[in-house]
């Protein structure tokens, strides 16, 4: 697979482009489109593709006999939509992405990794009649290779140094600010402090919290240990929650929009130097590859929700959630964000809480529920709310969510 990308890679370089593609919001807005249109256009042949074959929905009928009769007529709708979206979105990488950042690589990796887990667990679950899929602890074990992964890259520079082939893949610059947002905004003659260049590892060992300027914590010395540790609750905590998020029309595909928006923000905004400083926040180099990503997420997702939407002619499937997932959580982790995705993804943070909460009261207060059935938002289904008005009203707490993480740009 590296060296098929590698060919790929020479003959991308080789092609001429006009200067405007350059720019990194026009191609945030190129991938959009592109994976926006591919979505729409290849969607009925997709799914009468995908209909052709058996591979109804699953239902769940073990612990919510409610649940079951509410979405039985779910049953025949085709799954495995994560399929194209994901398709759509490397097309818009291939196109419009720079294949010689090391971003690039890792979230081009980060998908395959995911998309065939996700894939295999669709495939148990439609070639074996009432087969669960992928067992929770395998499923843990591969999404912890893979943030394992990321992880030495960012904390070992032998291995970032090893990645890195002449002047492709080669480690970004990352700069933190020193206190220069005083001086932008009374726009006195004192010129603000440098920037201070940091290492992947230093980069890797901070972390912040939404509306603070400097770096809640650092990790040194033996406290390293537990970096890798938070890389791994990130990427397997966003993937899985992505996943159990995903049970109603359109519920996870709005809420990944909105999320995947604040995250390509704040990817553009750490990959320009003077707009970083201003808004005090870490300058990395490159990252604007995250933010064309994220907005190909974006673009695909708008375009699934058109078949997706209620009522549903197809879902993603667990090929779309875990990948979808697993890609803003490797994209946090890029940007330092793992407490902003955990703002903005309330939603995903709420349903998942709502699962550990209900095993934990079922195990150990003697098999009673807190919920009448979980995720959160069967929940809400079992006590007679609508699933239009479930999803919509998830959407505007997720939107809310959304502008209070964009608004912890200024008010910091």
């Amino acid at each position: 697979m590296i060296p098929m990308f590698m060919d790929f890679l020479k003959f991308h370089l080789l092609v001429k482009t006009p200067a405007v593609f350059s720019y990194y919001s026009v191609r945030m807005m190129l991938a959009a489109l592109t994976s926006l249109l591919l979505m729409i256009f290849l969607g009925p042949r997709f799914i009468r593709a995908i209909g052709s074959i058996k591979n109804e929905h699953p239902a769940r009928t073990e612990d919510c006999a409610l649940l079951s009769e509410l979405h039985g007529k779910k049953r025949s709708t085709p799954t495995m939509g994560g399929v194209l979206i994901l398709l759509s979105m490397l097309v818009a990488m291939l196109l419009w992405m720079d294949l010689s950042n090391i971003f690039t690589l890792i979230l081009f990796l980060t998908t395959l990794a995911f998309g065939a887990l996700g894939a295999y667990d669709d495939f148990l679950k439609m070639k074996y009649q009432n087969n669960k899929g992928i067992s929770a602890k395998k499923k843990l074990l591969c999404q912890g290779a893979v943030a394992g992964a990321l992880a030495l890259y960012l904390l070992c520079p032998p291995v970032a140094e090893a990645v890195s082939v002449g002047s492709w893949f080669h480690p970004p610059v990352i700069k933190e600010q020193v206190n220069s947002q005083q001086s932008f905004e009374k726009k006195t003659n004192v010129e603000s402090p440098l920037p201070i260049q940091l290492s992947l590892t230093e980069y890797a060992s901070r972390f912040y919290l939404p509306f603070f300027k400097e770096p809640i914590f650092v990790l040194t010395g033996i406290l390293l240990f537990f970096a890798p540790l938070l890389i791994f609750f990130v990427v397997a905590g966003a993937s899985n929650a992505v996943n159990l998020t995903d049970g109603l029309d359109g519920l996870v595909t709005g809420c990944l929009i909105m999320v995947a928006s604040v995250l390509a923000i704040f990817a553009f905004i750490s990959n320009n130097l003077d707009l970083s400083r201003y808004l005090n926040i870490l300058y990395v180099e490159g990252s604007g590859e995250v933010a064309i990503y994220l907005s190909a997420l974006i673009g695909a997702c708008i375009g699934f929700l058109w078949y997706n939407g209620y009522p549903a002619e197809i879902f993603m499937g667990d090929t779309g959630s875990l990948a979808l997932g697993g890609i803003i959580g490797v994209s946090a982790v890029l940007l330092k964000r793992e407490a902003l995705l955990g703002l903005v993804g309330g939603i995903f943070v709420v349903e998942t809480l709502s699962v550990i909460c209900q095993v934990l009261s079922f195990r150990y207060r003697n098999k009673k529920r807190i919920f009448l059935c979980t995720p959160l938002h069967h929940h809400f289904e079992c006590i007679g709310w609508p699933e239009t008005k479930v999803v919509l009203r998830f959407w505007i707490i997720g939107l809310l969510l959304a502008i209070v993480g964009i608004a912890s740009l200024k008010f910091q």
